[in-house]
């Protein structure tokens, strides 16, 4: 019942126990990986083929990495993430083909209740979060909760994306904003 309201975009409470297994898991299985060395890309290919809902041909993800649950990150094709992302994964995260993030890039779907007294209570909520094709996101750069990264478009280094960037733009800054388009 709790997963059904944490991938409907409610309210829903983080301490069910089927939650906690499916975070216990997906903690084994990133700490397994980011025990692998250089020399172990099948192993590496393996666990991160449980880990995921899905990963496309060519995915490359530097350790160490570390996500929520990994069954709600969808990799396409080629994709290559660099040391130390973070993807808390409480809703659907949809990556492109084609996508590079920088070292250190976090991508945030979980937030809570502004409200202080609904907070306290320990609920929380998600909004998914969908990066286009061909998407570069540079380093330390954090992807805020509900966003969506339009195609070909480049997020600059430790930006804060709090907002959905169009296409075929260079956003920067926090917040992030288009500093220009990269279209003819």
């Amino acid at each position: 019942m709790e997963k059904e309201k944490m991938l409907a975009g409610e309210l829903y409470d983080p301490r069910d126990a089927q939650l906690l297994g499916e975070r216990h898991r997906a903690r084994l299985l990133t700490k397994a990986f980011n025990d692998t060395s250089d020399d172990q890309g099948k192993e590496r290919k393996r666990l991160l083929s449980e880990l995921f809902g899905s990963m496309g041909k060519g995915a490359f993800i530097e350790p160490p990495f570390h996500c929520d649950y990994g069954g709600n990150i969808t990799l396409g094709e080629r994709v290559f993430m660099n040391f130390n992302c973070v993807i808390l994964d409480v809703a659907e995260v949809n990556v492109g083909n084609h996508v590079m993030f920088g070292p250190g890039v976090q991508v945030y779907t979980a937030t809570h209740p502004l409200d202080a007294e609904q907070r306290r209570s320990g609920l929380e909520f998600a909004k998914p979060i969908i990066i286009g094709e061909d998407v570069w996101i540079g380093g330390g750069a954090i992807l805020c909760p509900g966003v969506t990264i339009g195609a070909r478009t480049v997020i600059g280094a430790g930006s804060v994306v709090t907002k959905s960037i169009p296409e075929d733009v260079f956003a920067a800054g926090n917040p992030c904003r288009v500093i220009r388009s990269l279209g003819d």
